[in-house]
């Protein structure tokens, strides 16, 4: 029986592989370009836009204000309230999102095939007539200082900033994207104008669609969208950074009977040669659940915390190798010694070939399930673009997994884990730290 399960699962993963997306390139008539996967199966479309710049490219004095913008843009456009925006949009049956990131900017949208003009004439509104009404914009100011207010009482989010700060000083990924009280309380109706000025530019974007629609009408569809929006903005874009952390432990004070340890160090670029046995690597130490050796030191055999975990965090201007867990202020010194530990036995020994061989499978095999609908498949598609990846990327991902040796394995481990420079940042009250 299990036996027959495996082939079948094989068999099953096997077909996915071959049923990959096609991925259209064009460019639009007005010069965007864009890539599309048709499927006229569902008649719908799912659409991505990525604008590039983030809320890194916001002046540090009115830090927040790009989040700010960004949650308004829903708020009501043209004549419409943000009332009158909400009930058109529902008897669209269409979707709309906006986010806002470090390094991008993106805006999401669902619609029906038969709903498509009036839907993208709806969001078109949204981007770029927004309204930015007196009201609307108190309501948003009141959620986000709630959110700040929230955080600085998250333990995990007093880490976080914590960390970033230190990696990060004299950039933008040491502060919050939400701002602070203070940056918040001072942002103006002016101040949003300018941030939609420059954040949303038709310079900057990249663009995604799945579903009902031809490679033509994409190419309307888009231009129409994007038309009205600014050809570029007056701004100057970050730099890469290496980070500034040091090793060592770093006591936050705070009131719990559990800290919260986020830790790491350099970590490696997205486009670096040696990334994938990187992300191999990490996937071994703490990226793959219960199966990951952090978990089982620290959890299985120590029952030190409830969970633990490793991550790459590599971003357009910054990459850190870090992860998090949360133990009792009695265990922490404990927690610490063997995350440690874990850090040097990767760098020294390396992996086996049984550990290779595992993270390798699911890693190929769980890729092609991502692909399981138009707005995945959409999101995937405008991530690539982002990550200067090509079209035929999803094609050979698993081959270049694959091509991973073990020579490369213990070579990357060597160089990616330092557990000498390792920065632990532990919020609550541990025991035998100051």
């Amino acid at each position: 029986m299990i036996r027959a399960f495996a082939t079948i699962l094989v068999t099953f993963i096997a077909s996915l592989a071959q049923a990959m997306p096609d991925i259209k390139t064009l460019t639009t008539p007005a010069g965007t370009p864009a890539w599309l996967v048709e499927d006229h199966n569902i008649p719908f479309v799912a659409l991505e836009l990525r604008f590039i710049g983030g809320t890194a490219i916001e002046p540090m004095e009115k830090r927040g204000v790009t989040q700010f913008m960004m949650g308004l843009l829903e708020e009501g456009s043209g004549d419409m309230d943000a009332q009158a925006f909400s009930i058109a949009k529902d008897h669209l049956a269409a979707s709309f999102s906006y986010g806002s990131y470090a390094d991008v900017l993106t805006v999401s949208a669902k619609f029906l095939t038969e709903n498509q003009d009036q839907a993208i004439e709806l969001l078109r509104q949204s981007l770029v007539n927004p309204r930015f009404d007196a009201d609307a914009i108190e309501r948003v100011r009141a959620q986000i200082e709630s959110g700040i207010k929230s955080q600085a009482k998250d333990p995990s989010d007093i880490a976080s900033a914590a960390f970033n700060a230190e990696a990060y000083p004299n950039h933008p990924y040491g502060s919050d994207d939400l701002g602070t009280l203070e940056t918040i309380a001072s942002v103006t109706a002016a101040d949003i104008r300018q941030a939609h000025a420059t954040g949303l530019t038709r310079n900057r974007v990249l663009v995604a669609a799945v579903g009902d629609i031809t490679a033509a009408e994409l190419g309307i569809l888009v231009d129409r969208l994007l038309q009205d929006l600014p050809v570029a903005g007056d701004i100057e874009m970050p730099t890469y950074v290496a980070d500034a952390l040091s090793a060592g432990v770093k006591v936050i004070d705070f009131p719990t009977p559990q800290s919260t340890i986020l830790f790491g160090h350099a970590g490696i670029p997205r486009k670096d040669d040696d990334f994938f046995a990187a992300y191999l690597l990490n996937h071994i130490l703490g990226g793959s659940g219960f199966e990951s050796r952090l978990m089982s030191e620290v959890r299985e055999k120590r029952g030190l915390t409830y969970g633990i975990g490793s991550f790459l965090a590599s971003r357009q201007y910054g990459d850190l190798l870090m992860g998090q867990v949360a133990t009792a202020n009695n265990t922490v010194v404990e927690t610490i010694d063997v995350i440690t530990e874990e850090w040097r036995k990767i760098a020294d020994q390396g992996v086996t070939q049984a550990e290779l061989d595992a993270a390798k499978k699911y890693l190929t095999g769980a890729y092609p399930l991502r692909f399981d609908g138009n707005g995945p498949i959409a999101n995937i598609l405008a991530g690539m673009q982002f990550q200067g990846l090509s079209p035929d990327y999803i094609q050979t991902r698993n081959d270049r997994v694959n091509a991973i040796s073990m020579e490369d394995i213990q070579r990357v481990a060597r160089r990616l884990f330092q557990p000498e420079k390792l920065r632990f940042i532990v919020v609550g009250q541990p025991e035998g730290l100051e």
